[in-house]
């Protein structure tokens, strides 16, 4: 059952209280036991942050910040914001450069929007990778709200699958801005924070970094640091980052009292104290040495795992990756990435279909599937591993059809999986 322990069952128990959803729970925690998790985005978080996150932090109300809140009762949820705060900027502050920490955003779409709350006014001009190359929906999509609210234009990938600055330069001359966007959801390659700054200042533009997928390994230095680059930093808490699913918004010092104001009264009420609490402990595990391991592990899973896809053939946007995801382009293919998706679901691999540069199908469809290491690895995976996934991949790919195939893969699977359980082969 994982972390769900029966031993300590009694009427007040959830299992006697709400059977149902008891059911719900223990069927979920099975299915991350026994699959394979390669969607980039998603990662295990340790049995301590699941304790926070199940606290009764959850009862309290604390509107505001630290020693400035609307309601009484607030002083130790003070001190775990505070211990968050701080860590956060352990993370991620440069050496001579100065920065604050809001820790409140219950996401990284919420993060998003306070910062173009705080920058900008309503039809002001935004620039960011577009959705179908690897962008982020809150990054100007006309379905988001940052689409609907202010004038987005967006830059495309190169031919060669990464961003062309020059190509960035152009857009930037042509639409200025007020605000760039640098960071994604689906691009495997390192993003030249330096060169974005260069352009915004250019057009006079502030500079955002959306590092949501890309915080851990950035804290552990197997990314640059948006900082001192970039004006302002969001991020997401979990992926990388292996923390509770939530956001936080880093920002040079001057800048700082207009993103809280953002966050509250801006854009949310009550800060979430358990998830804050929760975030405070992943930002702990984070600044230990095992954890600068395990995102090195991350990246050479990842890189291990793309060579061996593309030795079997598979065609993948950038033709590899730097980080810890790859984008696998099925464009030429007869199948779409939603068949590959529901081909490895059946062998027991959980990924995501993702569109691809020059995407001819639907977003429903697409041609393309986003994997990642992050959750491999914290299960305890190695480079070596990594080849047997991307082999198992292959082989379900190349006999789409093929419940046999399935089956066999699937079985396999299952024996990793029981060899490297969710929490107790941790890294």
């Amino acid at each position: 059952m994982g972390v769900i322990d029966n031993s300590t069952v009694n009427s007040s128990s959830l299992i006697n209280v709400d059977p149902a959803v008891f059911d719900a729970i223990r069927s979920e925690i099975s299915r991350q036991e026994s699959d394979l998790e390669l969607i980039a985005s998603e990662n295990y978080v340790s049995k301590a942050v699941l304790e926070a996150l199940g606290s009764p932090l959850t009862n309290k109300y604390a509107e505001g910040l630290p020693k400035r809140r609307y309601y009484g009762g607030c002083e130790h949820v003070d001190v775990v914001e505070n211990i968050a705060r701080k860590r956060a900027r352990e993370l991620f502050m440069p050496e001579g450069f100065d920065i604050g920490a809001n820790v409140q955003p219950h996401a990284g779409a919420q993060a998003n929007s306070a910062v173009f709350l705080a920058l900008l006014d309503a039809g002001d001009r935004i620039l960011g990778l577009d959705l179908s190359n690897g962008g982020h929906l809150t990054h100007g999509s006309p379905v988001n709200s940052s689409g609907k609210l202010y004038e987005a234009s967006h830059y495309l990938l190169g031919e060669d699958g990464r961003i062309d600055m020059n190509m960035v330069r152009e857009a930037a001359l042509k639409n200025r801005p007020k605000l760039i966007i640098c960071g994604a959801s689906a691009y495997p390659r390192t993003i030249d924070f330096e060169a974005f700054r260069g352009i915004a200042d250019e057009v006079g533009a502030f500079l955002m970094a959306d590092m949501a997928h890309i915080a851990g390994l950035v804290a552990t230095g197997h990314h640059p640091n948006p900082f001192p680059h970039c004006h302002v930093v969001t991020t997401t808490t979990h992926k990388t980052l292996r923390g509770p699913r939530g956001g936080m918004i880093l920002a040079q010092r001057d800048l700082m009292k207009k993103m809280n104001s953002a966050v509250f009264p801006g854009t949310q009420g009550g800060p979430l104290m358990h998830s804050i609490a929760a975030k405070a402990v992943a930002f702990g595990e984070a600044l230990q040495p095992s954890f600068t391991e395990y995102s090195s592990r991350v990246v050479s899973n990842a890189q291990a795992l793309a060579d061996r896809l593309i030795e079997r053939g598979i065609k993948m946007v950038s033709g590899g990756t730097d980080n810890h995801l790859m984008l696998l382009d099925f464009s030429d293919k007869a199948y779409s990435g939603k068949e590959a998706e529901a081909a490895l679901g059946r062998a027991g691999i959980t990924t995501n279909k993702n569109t691809v540069p020059n995407e001819k199908r639907s977003p429903m469809v697409t041609s393309g599937v986003r994997i990642g290491t992050p959750a491999m690895t914290t299960r305890g995976a190695d480079s070596d591993d990594a080849v047997i996934v991307a082999d198992w991949i292959a082989d379900v790919l190349e006999s789409i059809t093929s419940e046999d195939v399935a089956s066999r893969v699937r079985a396999e699977v299952e024996a990793f999986c029981e060899e490297h359980p969710v929490y107790g082969g941790r890294v």
